[in-house]
């Protein structure tokens, strides 16, 4: 009949993941952007291209799949059923890859926030962690 196995239907799951514009980027952009603040996107010259850049601030916000970025939760803690021996290694460089981005753009001067996709469900809390980060001003370096 038309049953796929279940390999393909994966894999066909896996080719709509989209990079950027997720729904928890947008409710961020969305929020943000309602508080006045005008950013770039997915700046490829930066370490692990964040998502949205306030380079005035020197501030930066990444949005992160909880389960692609192995957050600390109910979505986070979800594991691969198949297909273990690619995908476990393959979680666990994205999370090494995250924290290398980090500390080179904290290196750099920049001020690095990360919101899970998880904490993008209760926008008043969003909106109101989201004001605090690009209110406070930046760190002096030396």
């Amino acid at each position: 009949m038309g049953f796929k196995s279940t390999s393909e239907s994966l894999s066909a799951r896996m080719r709509r993941i989209r990079k950027t514009d997720t729904k928890p980027e947008l409710a961020v952009r969305r929020i943000v952007h309602g508080m006045g603040y005008r950013f770039r996107l997915h700046r490829r010259d930066l370490p692990g291209t964040p998502d949205l850049v306030f380079p005035r601030l020197k501030k930066i916000i990444f949005v992160n799949g909880c389960f692609w970025h192995q957050h600390h939760c109910r979505l986070g803690a979800k594991q691969p059923s198949s297909n273990r021996d690619y995908w476990l290694p393959k979680l666990a460089r994205n999370v090494k890859r995250d924290r290398q981005a980090r500390a080179r753009l904290r290196k750099a001067d920049w001020d690095v926030l990360v919101i899970w996709e998880c904490a993008t469900r209760p926008p008043n809390a969003l909106s109101a962690r989201l004001a605090r980060f690009l209110e406070t001003p930046p760190k002096p370096r030396f």
